[in-house]
Formats: structure tokens, C-alpha cells, sequence
């Protein structure tokens, strides 16, 4: 049977027979973000507990060597040790700073103090962030809860509590998990 009507010419790129209808359809990641949510991507880290965590860390380091330059009945093993020890200090201190929470359209990678993982916004059903908490806790799609250190109200509490409702206000939108917010 033949239609009385001509197929249309196949768009430039496109192969002849190919259904249209197999594009994914347009959802709210291909919606502009509503006004109020911050721009992607955004990162979420504290700050403050940051710049006190590093500047302790120098400041240990730089302790320890100057009080190893300035001892002069030490052997240069000792001296070592003094700066070793400052550099491992310094390194401590540098992990524990490395939590962040970073968020794009694809979804959230969150970053604690030595694992790393990626997760699409659909597997986030909650965020969590409840008074005496030491961090963010995230609820799962597979009913897992995993923490999110990237957001903690130790240092600044009010910063924590803006940063966690983005994230839940993003979660919301680019989201599918659609659990009530706490």
C-alpha cells in the first residue's frame, strides 16, 4: 500500500528510516535551572574548615623545620625526622580538607576523605541534614545512606545549611528520585 502523502526528506546527518522517536525526549536536565538554584557546576566544600586545615598544616611544618634548622645539638637524622614528621602532619591535615561535594548535570560526584564516587541525580532520593549531624548524609535509590562530607556545619553552620538546601533544591530538580525533603 502506498501513502498518499511524500515522506519527508531525512534531516542532514540523519540515516532515511530512522524514527525520530527514538531521541531521548526533552526532560529538566534540558531545562534552564529555576531561578534561585545555583549555576552548574557548583562545588560544595567547607571552606573555613579548609583554610584552617591547611593553615595549621604550614604552620605545623614550618614549627617543626624552623625548631630542626635552629637545634644545633641534633644529628641531621633528627632534623630529618623534625621535617618528616612536619610533613606528615601537613599531609593529614591536607586529607582531611579534601571533602567536597561537586554537581553538574549529569549529577554528583562526592569526594570524603579517601573514596571517591559519582552518582546520578536519580539515585539521589534525599539530603539529609539533620541538627548534631557532622556532615550531610545522602539517601539512596538503593536504600543505602552514604555521608557527604563536603557539607558540614562544624565551623559555619549557616553556610552548611544554605549549601545543603541547594543541594537538595538541585537534587529536587535534576532528580527523578522525588522523595520528600527533610
Amino acid at each position: 500500500m502506498s501513502s498518499s502523502t511524500p515522506e519527508p526528506a531525512p534531516e542532514p546527518g540523519r540515516e532515511p528510516g530512522r524514527d525520530a522517536a527514538i531521541e531521548p525526549a526533552p526532560g529538566p536536565r534540558d531545562q534552564p535551572a529555576p531561578q534561585g538554584l545555583p549555576g552548574l557546576p557548583v562545588t560544595f566544600r567547607p571552606t573555613r574548615t579548609r583554610v584552617i586545615l591547611l593553615s595549621g598544616g604550614v604552620l605545623l611544618l614550618a614549627t617543626l623545620t624552623a625548631i630542626a634548622l635552629l637545634l644545633t645539638d641534633v644529628s641531621g637524622g633528627e632534623r630529618a625526622s623534625f621535617i618528616g614528621t612536619g610533613l606528615l602532619g601537613l599531609g593529614v591535615l591536607a586529607l582531611l580538607s579534601r571533602p567536597r561535594i561537586e554537581a553538574d548535570t549529569g549529577g554528583v560526584t562526592v569526594v570524603n576523605l579517601t573514596v571517591r564516587r559519582r552518582l546520578d541525580w536519580a539515585e539521589i532520593l534525599r539530603v539529609n541534614l539533620r541538627p548534631g549531624d557532622p556532615w550531610v548524609y545522602l539517601d539512596l535509590a538503593d536504600g543505602t545512606h552514604m555521608p557527604a562530607m563536603g557539607i558540614q556545619p562544624g565551623v559555619a553552620r549557616e553556610h552548611a545549611i544554605r549549601d545543603a538546601r541547594a543541594l537538595r533544591a538541585l537534587a529536587e530538580h535534576y532528580g527523578m528520585g522525588g522523595g520528600p525533603a527533610a
